[in-house]
């Protein structure tokens, strides 16, 4: 029952749902789950700190409502824990897939190991679909030949999903696991974990490598406990492992400072270009939009794109907006159509039927802009004014089309009515990267 808790922090409560007594907890190191100290709380798990008259409960104690999603912890509680001993059996042959890298791909993946040997923080800067997964293969299959845990977490639920399958094929022979919130299986301790960000606080010191995986995506960029949560969860002296294809200015001044072991990759993995966005400027778009009319121009692409035999992927700003417009394109369109947000129940049912080709338009919100694959779409942005829209969304959400090398030349088209400085800097990001060559 022990190996429950290796390289992980949990509370009373969680010990005792998973079957620890009273007696057995006698036994284990804890400490106090928060820490009070004049005015304030300070949560163990989280690190948040509260003024204690905002967080304090009728009997007299005190919570934590930063991380309460993962069940709420109090002064009353203890926090468990007990040092991650690497105990796996190393099964091979490690590495199942049967793929290849490209001169690129392989190059940036030597990297990722010569960091890794000198437990350097990194950072992959790769264009969308240019094969960060694939590139991370080498580095897996090596640390896991050495008996390393490994941690691969994302913010986005959407981005496990799709992650953990692909891994358990190209791993077959190694224990891994699925966390987040929306996942039912009971924990196991596994040599590999797949998780969201928010499930990194429950481990601690668990994690020999640990990579973040769109780590400049909501919720985890800027949030002070989600990046405290992936420090904790690595062993001490090892170095984090960073992807994305936007990152934020603060990843790309420590890359300057050479705080961050950077590899770049600005090619695809089939070596097309990333699909640069058509523009179509609307007046009073967001106004005809509330009244449920769609710009002709988009009837006339989207039935161009059907026609095609290209599957349709539109991305709106507001989850209000979803089910009213749903509704008028199955009035206009002959199609399959579906919504999903966020919140929606059958978000991953909706998601594999458009992947099974069942649904072939899927209006959706930014849940969608990063992380996932879809063979052969034309994608389309309503409203790409909107704020929701920055120069990052809408750079991953362009770099949804044509990640397929059989359908390679996906189409991307922005409809807006005022020209922001969102939508120039994704356009001058994505013909930069064009220009660009490999090192």
């Amino acid at each position: 029952m022990n190996e429950l808790l290796y390289g992980r922090r949990l509370t009373t409560n969680e010990l005792g749902q998973l079957g620890f007594s009273a007696a057995i907890l006698a036994t284990l190191p804890n400490e106090p789950a928060m820490f009070c100290q004049g005015h304030t709380v300070t949560c163990q798990r989280c690190s948040y700190k509260h003024s204690k008259s905002a967080v304090q409960l009728p009997k007299g104690n005190y919570y934590c409502p930063e991380c309460l999603p993962l069940g709420r912890i109090t002064s009353e509680q203890k926090l468990y824990h007990l040092p991650e001993p690497n105990d796996f059996v190393v099964n091979t042959p490690i590495l199942t897939w049967s793929g290849s890298l490209t001169p690129g791909q392989a190059k940036v993946s030597a990297d990722l190991i010569a960091g890794y040997g000198q437990q350097r923080a990194q950072l992959l800067w790769a264009v969308t679909g240019a094969g960060k997964t694939e590139m991370l293969f080498p580095l897996l299959a090596a640390a896991l030949a050495q008996g390393d845990r490994i941690g691969l977490a994302s913010p986005r639920i959407d981005v496990c999903n799709e992650l953990f399958p692909r891994l358990q094929q190209a791993f077959a022979n190694t224990s891994m696991q699925l966390l987040h919130g929306q996942q039912n299986a009971p924990y196991a301790y596994t040599q590999l974990t797949v998780s969201t960000t928010h499930q990194l606080l429950r481990f601690y010191r668990a994690f020999d490598l640990l990579i973040i995986d769109e780590v400049d995506a909501f919720p985890f960029v800027g949030n002070q406990s989600l990046n405290f949560a992936a420090e904790q969860a690595l062993k001490s002296g090892h170095g984090i492992v960073n992807l994305t294809a936007t990152p934020t200015k603060q990843l790309q001044q420590q890359s300057r400072r050479q705080e961050l072991q950077t590899s770049y990759l600005t090619r695809r993995f089939h070596g097309r270009l990333l699909p640069l966005p058509k523009l179509r400027q609307h007046y009073q778009l967001a106004a005809k939009i509330a009244q449920g009319h769609l710009p002709k121009a988009f009837w006339r692409q989207v039935r161009q794109s059907l026609e095609r035999k290209r599957q349709v992927l539109v991305f709106l700003p507001r989850i209000a907006q979803l089910a009213e417009l749903a509704k008028i394109c199955q009035v206009n369109l002959t199609v399959k159509i579906a919504a999903v947000y966020a919140g929606d129940e059958q978000r991953q049912a909706k998601i594999t039927a458009f992947r099974q080709k069942q649904v072939q338009l899927l209006l959706t919100t930014t849940i969608l802009e990063r992380g996932v694959t879809f063979s052969n779409i034309d994608v389309y942005v309503l409203q790409a004014d909107a704020a929701v829209f920055n120069a990052a969304a809408l750079v991953q959400i362009a770099g949804r089309a044509g990640r397929d090398a059989k359908f390679a030349n996906g189409q991307v088209s922005f409809f807006y009515e005022h020209y922001t400085k969102a939508i120039q800097t994704c356009c001058r990001q994505i013909k930069y990267m064009n220009a660009q060559e490999d090192n």
